[in-house]
């Protein structure tokens, strides 16, 4: 079985160019905004080049990945897969450094790695064979205990760590996918209602912390100095911004967020670049998800259509939660925007996502002219 394809310079040619345009271009406005940011911060610099070199080495592991065979990888892999993502997560809570009663990273010398930011393409990876041999009978109770089972343990570890963010988004990546294999719509309506149902015996449990930050998500003003600061200064910073923004050089109500460049850099970006420049990272990421769901349409085998349907699922997820988040409007619970916010971590992990993608349209033909039976 060959995991890496033997006529590479012909599969090159047929990687998607706009999707990674698309990433190139989110990319750049992250870069500039870092960029214009850098002198008001004390490691403005460090950032900038940073953000820089995990874009280019992102761009790197992305065409490597694209030319392994996803489905040689997962058919033969993909339980080692789960594995490997347990210890990883299990590292991070065993190794990772604490903070705010949170356990994200690794410390490797002077860097910080967030190892949930990899683990959610060896989740998609893992999840996305077990649905395809699942599918014909994926509404059987068997089924879904073997599903939940699955992907309750990622899940599950990574609430330990304290992580609501990437939690939340891990949810978000079974979801779609189990939505995308056939699951029934009444087990989602029959979730949706058991939580509606549940939330006024677990609202009483919750600490005032988690209460107040779920309230101050949706309505800042509820505690503007404290839980709803962050919050409100960061839209702040989008209305100064106006439609063509300050310039990149320009604009200070940026400098009143706390830890902007992280999960609020999209505030900072709409400070220097306006609407204009929000406008142009929305239409990218459309874009580019539109062009993930068509891959995922025509993908030759279903485990291909489920990982590209995981995928999209982070996009999805994160730029609704983190444009929510700084515009005042939903929880801030920690999730960073895909291709903006600053991170090795996150910008490396996303274009490795993408090379799963790729991986998928160049695979599509390799056995055009097999026969099924052999």
């Amino acid at each position: 079985m060959k995991v890496f394809s033997t006529s590479i310079k012909e599969k090159l040619k047929r990687l998607d160019f706009v999707i990674i345009g698309c990433a190139v271009g989110m990319t750049a406005l992250s870069v500039l905004t870092l960029y214009g940011a850098k002198d008001n911060y004390a490691y403005g610099q460090r950032m900038f080049i940073i953000q820089s070199f995990a874009a280019l080495l992102g761009l790197v592991c992305m065409v490597i990945i694209s030319l392994i065979d996803y489905d040689a990888l997962i058919t033969k892999f993909w339980i080692p897969i789960i594995v490997l993502s347990v210890a990883l997560i299990g590292a991070v809570l065993v190794l990772g450094d604490k903070t705010e009663n949170q356990t994200l990273y690794i410390s490797i010398g002077p860097l910080n790695l967030q190892v949930s930011e990899f683990v959610k393409s060896l989740f998609i990876l893992s999840f996305a064979k077990h649905l395809d041999l699942l599918k014909e009978k994926i509404n059987s109770p068997h089924s879904l205990v073997m599903l939940a089972a699955h992907a309750g343990l990622i899940i599950g570890m990574m609430l330990i760590t304290g992580d609501l963010g990437s939690t939340l988004v891990f949810m978000a990546i079974a979801a779609f996918m189990l939505f995308a294999a056939g699951l029934s719509l009444w087990y989602y309506v029959g979730i949706a209602g058991a939580l509606i149902i549940a939330t006024p015996y677990i609202w009483p449990h919750l600490s005032e912390y988690q209460q107040m930050r779920i309230l101050c998500g949706f309505d800042p003003e509820i505690d503007p100095m404290r839980y709803g600061y962050q919050s409100l200064r960061s839209r702040e910073a989008i209305s100064a911004g106006g439609f063509w923004g300050a310039g990149i050089m320009g604009g200070s109500e940026y400098l009143n967020i706390p830890v902007a460049t992280t999960d609020f850099l999209f505030s900072v970006m709409c400070e220097k670049l306006g609407f204009f420049g929000a406008l142009v990272y929305i239409i990218l990421m459309c874009t580019m998800i539109f062009r993930i769901v068509r891959i995922a349409r025509t993908a030759r085998k279903d485990a291909g259509a489920f990982i590209c349907v995981g995928v999209a699922a982070i996009l999805i997820t994160q730029t609704t939660e983190n444009m929510g988040m700084c515009l005042a409007m939903l929880p801030v619970i920690g999730i960073t925007m895909p291709f903006i916010s600053y991170g090795g971590s996150s910008m490396l992990a996303i274009y490795c996502a993408l090379g799963l993608v790729q991986s998928v349209r160049l695979h599509n033909e390799k056995y055009f002219f097999e026969r099924e039976d052999a």
